[in-house]
């Protein structure tokens, strides 16, 4: 269960700008990220440190965000951060949210695992880049600067986007129509999460539409935003573990 906001007029003066908010990361946050992606490709091989560049972009931005969510509760003395999901869970977590999550993070885990392996006993390096996109492979950082800069994006992302689309989205939602049913929340959850990810095409929209509804599954089961922070982060840390040399190269050519 959500944790309860007693209708939209819990958030006070703030109404408006929680609703602003809101549609902010409904239809905002697709457009801003596609057209900063782009921007980003376009400096790939010719600018040295056009990943740093999107790196601290994207942390301004996150936390930036949290920040306008901070001035919301601020300004909603109805509402307080445990009903935003910041509180330690009260009840064990739903057998079925916590398999589904789990396996699907052992899977993630365990196939860059085995990728790696392979990669290291064939010396096939085509087999990572083989099928995705490029909006995904240029994200991965290639030096150890780029790295210790993914590492703070992928724990950003985690407490952020965990934060805004489970946390805060869905709490305005749940004060606009209260009667939604839980199948709803996950399936509004995964749908605003995916699109948020449109920058990865098709296919990446649907994947991060079926990660952020297992997320929201994960979250309506425990009823914390801790677990599926900690869920998330994981999922985006293991990045790292993907072997530079397995990368293409940047630039037009890549």
């Amino acid at each position: 269960m959500i944790p309860a906001v007693d209708g939209l007029a819990a958030f006070g003066p703030a109404t408006v700008a929680a609703c602003l908010l809101a549609a902010y990361l409904i239809v905002g946050e697709p457009v801003v990220g596609t057209v900063l992606h782009r921007r980003f490709e376009a400096g790939l091989g010719s600018d040295p440190n056009a990943r740093i560049w999107l790196y601290q972009r994207l942390l301004v931005l996150e936390w930036g965000l949290v920040a306008l969510v901070a001035g919301v509760v601020l300004l909603a003395p109805a509402v307080g951060w445990a009903q935003l999901g910041l509180r330690l869970p009260d009840r064990a977590p739903d057998v079925v949210a916590l398999v589904l999550t789990v396996l699907v993070l052992a899977f993630l885990i365990g196939s860059t695992r085995a990728l790696r392996a392979s990669v290291r006993r064939t010396g096939d390096t085509a087999t990572l880049t083989a099928g995705a996109p490029q909006a995904i492979t240029a994200l991965v950082p290639r030096s150890p600067v780029e790295r210790r800069w993914f590492g703070l994006v992928a724990v950003t992302a985690g407490v952020c986007e965990e934060l805004l689309y489970r946390g805060f989205l869905l709490a305005v939602v749940v004060a606009i129509a209260p009667g939604l049913p839980d199948l709803a929340l996950v399936a509004l959850g995964g749908v605003v999460f995916g699109l948020a990810h449109l920058y990865q095409g098709a296919g990446g929209v649907v994947a991060t539409s079926v990660l952020g509804a297992l997320l929201t599954l994960l979250y309506l089961g425990s009823g914390t935003l801790l677990l599926p922070m900690l869920v998330h982060a994981a999922i985006d840390l293991r990045i790292l573990w993907i072997p530079v040399s397995v990368l293409p190269a940047d630039g037009p050519d890549r």
